[in-house]
């Protein structure tokens, strides 16, 4: 039987906002994820981090250290509250025209929110219900990827300041606006206990 997901955005959702992070000891957890994501864990609910990473494609650092990053990023879950990640897929790959420059990274890619490829590989890979499932962000391009792919969106406001919702031209709704991912991954849960009722 497929499995409901969680699908949680990276920076501004679990570790603080802090632009193109290039120094892995500048990664820091925003205060409580680590037990929000230990609250879905216990829940038998499959944790997956989706999320844009153009550093490579715009050249200012290699794979390896998105890949260190999100090392750091596990660790300090796993330390702070016995917390994981059940699966972490990442977009390396920027168009010319969005500002790519690394010729083996720079390309049009379907895993580039919002497009969907991510959560459809993850769906695959670990036989996943999307229909069930969520995303959580503080990006409403997030939500309505979430939206284009049968997700419930849900976007956390407080934690990167305010929403990310200038320039984008589908000001899509968001199926609930929470302060942080602790906030998200409460209402989550009510609605996951509501469907089992």
């Amino acid at each position: 039987m497929a499995k409901r997901a969680v699908f949680l955005d990276r920076d501004g959702v679990l570790n603080v906002e802090a632009g193109y992070i290039r120094r892995v000891e500048d990664l820091h957890l925003i205060p409580k994820v680590a037990q929000a994501v230990r609250k879905l864990n216990n829940l038998g609910i499959f944790c997956c981090l989706v999320s844009n990473q153009s550093g490579p494609a715009r050249d200012y650092y290699p794979v390896s250290h998105v890949e260190a990053l999100h090392q750091r990023l596990s660790q300090l879950l796993f330390e702070q509250a016995g917390a994981k990640l059940d699966a972490l897929y990442y977009c390396p790959y920027l168009s010319p025209a969005a500002g790519g420059v690394n010729p083996e990274f720079t390309a049009w890619s379907s895993w580039r929110k919002p497009n969907t490829g991510m959560l459809v590989a993850a769906a695959w890979a670990n036989d996943l219900d999307l229909k069930q499932s969520f995303m959580v962000s503080d990006k409403v391009t997030d939500v309505d990827m979430a939206h284009n792919a049968g997700l419930k969106g849900v976007l956390v406001s407080k934690n990167a300041g305010k929403p990310v919702i200038g320039g984008y031209l589908h000001r899509t709704k968001p199926d609930y606006l929470a302060k942080d991912l602790n906030e998200a991954v409460t209402w989550i849960s009510k609605q996951i206990k509501k469907n089992l009722e």
